[in-house]
């Protein structure tokens, strides 16, 4: 048998650029056994801050998993089958949006792409319905990135 390419690691400056370039993710957070729990998630990432954002309703599950043990990990898949990143950190949760367009509401505004973001009307739509949802934002503080390529030809 013959041996295939390994696995190339890829650059942080690269993981970084797949975070930013896709939309959604696997986030694995602590059950109280221990064994983790995996949910796909919508999220926006911030290069800068290095920070990780999701939007979710106040009586998830995955809340309580992050107050009890803030660890979790993000994991998006490349354009391939082969490839993928990793972000790890630590996970801190807002409090819910109680008042349209307070600050946990402008945060949650602030995360979706601009392209895509809603004005004047339908922005105070958006700003109630997250009240209304009780939505709250989980900032993952990223303290490692990981991830690999594989390169085939053909």
């Amino acid at each position: 048998m013959t041996q295939g390419p390994a696995p190339r690691t890829l650059s942080d400056e690269a993981l970084s650029e797949l975070l930013g370039r896709q939309r959604f993710g696997t986030l694995a957070t602590v059950r109280r056994t221990g064994h983790p729990h995996l949910t796909t998630m919508l999220y926006s990432w911030d290069a800068d801050a290095r920070v990780v954002r999701f939007s979710t309703t106040a009586d998830r599950v995955k809340l309580q998993h992050l107050r009890r043990d803030p660890h979790a990990a993000l994991h998006v898949p490349g354009d391939d089958v082969w490839s993928f990143a990793v972000a790890e950190g630590e996970a801190e949760v807002s409090g819910v949006t109680t008042v349209p367009g307070d600050a946990v509401g402008r945060e949650l505004l602030g995360m979706i792409p601009a392209d895509a973001r809603p004005e004047g009307v339908d922005e105070d739509a958006f700003l109630e319905q997250q009240v209304a949802e009780r939505r709250v934002v989980v900032r993952l503080k990223v303290d490692r990135l990981y991830g690999t390529a594989l390169d085939i030809d053909g």
